[in-house]
């Protein structure tokens, strides 16, 4: 496996935008998996005020109308408090997600060829920056590592986009389960709250529903193991979490707790306690046994705001991905997408916070069977420093080495 990225200085253009066309009709997607065949979506609700869904009873939902006024409300910098899509839309598009979540495994097998996307946070128009910057499904294949909602002030719009697109795409667009998508958690940082102002408590139920069927964790190409927080001492093999049976709530502790809580430590080597006073702390040793356990290259984890966007650890053998820039409008840092190619190349695209109106990436090119490119436009624009090209146990190689096809190289400041 090797790691990558594209090169590029796109400017994402200021927002908000004169128009936003919704791409994801015309591209033909790079396939994650067989896609579906794909059709006009029709769905059905029924419009009564029941806390359950009846198939039985319906109100007709086009899922194409949804999503084009989802993208129209983004053009609004303050969307305000009343949501484009009425209540009945609205449990529609839980209640078809909650089905297509469980008809899908809790560990996902993917094939590369797909972008990475970490922390959203209810940060709206960035998502839509984000799509502008890396492309609207289906012209690229996404896998979000989770927390969706909370903190940011359009949690509803977020949520709905993706559930809508994962509808529209359900072969090509993924979405796990952050430690955010629980009802103890959003009760507490804020998309109860928006759910209870914008709609109602009943449409906050029907996302709790939706959050419990989420898979839980994904390998690419079986050779990168993502997910939302990171290791648990309680794992010792992949059958474990594919045994999860959902719907399910977030427990307390154990093995479920942890992938979506842990997180990396330098401060030991071993299992550690974690400050957020749940779950534990992993630390280099852990990473390198559970990659050797599971004959894996990579982890790649979100959960944690990071400067760059991006943030590596153990010598390159974990990354974390954060999507969120400029966090809650307190933190100066990027978001990033991280690209893995379909020959398990991987890049990085930083997403500026908006007041910096730039898009930069950065570049590491090396051909599957050794032949090692070069640094084209691949100034990271954070801070001053060089790039070097490393394999991820930090041996530095030339241009005339050659590479297997198990190693990873990645351009790092």
């Amino acid at each position: 496996m090797a790691t990558t990225a594209a090169d590029h200085n796109n400017h994402v253009p200021a927002f908000p935008q004169a128009a936003i066309t919704p791409d994801y009709r015309k591209a033909q997607p790079e396939q994650a998996q067989p896609q579906l065949e794909q059709e006009e979506y029709y769905y059905t609700e029924e419009d009564g005020d029941r806390e359950d869904f009846d198939d039985s009873h319906y109100e007709q939902i086009n899922i194409e109308s949804c999503i084009d006024r989802l993208l129209a409300a983004s053009q609004h910098k303050h969307i305000g408090k009343t949501l484009c899509l009425d209540q009945a839309e609205v449990i529609a598009i839980c209640r078809y997600a909650y089905n297509i979540f469980l008809d899908q495994p809790t560990l996902l097998e993917l094939n590369p060829g797909v972008k990475i996307v970490g922390d959203i946070h209810g940060q709206y128009h960035d998502l839509i920056r984000l799509f502008q910057m890396s492309g609207f499904p289906p012209s690229s294949n996404y896998l979000f590592l989770g927390d969706y909602v909370d903190r940011g002030m359009y949690s509803l719009e977020t949520i709905l986009l993706l559930l809508c697109f994962k509808i529209k795409f359900p072969e090509n667009f993924f979405l796990l389960r952050g430690n955010h998508e629980s009802a103890d958690v959003t009760r507490v940082y804020g998309f109860y709250d928006e759910c209870k102002r914008r709609m109602n408590i009943k449409i906050w139920r029907h996302f709790v529903d939706v959050f419990n069927t989420m898979p839980i964790a994904a390998l690419i190409g079986s050779r990168i193991f993502c997910v939302h927080g990171g290791l648990s001492p309680s794992m010792q093999t992949m059958e474990q979490i594919t045994s999860i049976q959902r719907p399910v709530e977030i427990p307390e502790y154990g093995l479920l707790n942890d992938l979506l809580w842990s997180d990396p430590s330098d401060a030991s080597p071993d299992w550690s306690e974690n400050d957020r006073g749940v779950s534990v702390c992993f630390g280099t040793r852990n990473v390198d046994d559970f990659l050797a356990r599971h004959d894996l290259d990579l982890v790649c984890r979100a959960h944690m705001v990071v400067e760059d966007g991006y943030e590596f650890f153990n010598q390159r053998r974990l990354v974390t991905i954060f999507s969120a820039p400029n966090y809650c409008g307190e933190f100066d840092n990027y978001g990033a997408v991280m690209t893995i190619s379909k020959d398990l190349l991987c890049s990085f695209e930083l997403l500026a916070p908006e007041e910096k109106v730039s898009v930069i990436t950065i570049t590491c090119l090396t051909g599957s069977f050794g032949r090692i490119g070069t640094v084209v436009d691949g100034q990271k624009m954070i801070s001053p420093g060089s790039i070097q090209l490393l394999l991820l146990n930090d041996q530095e190689i030339g241009d005339s080495m050659h590479l297997e096809r198990s190693n990873s190289c990645v351009y790092e400041e």
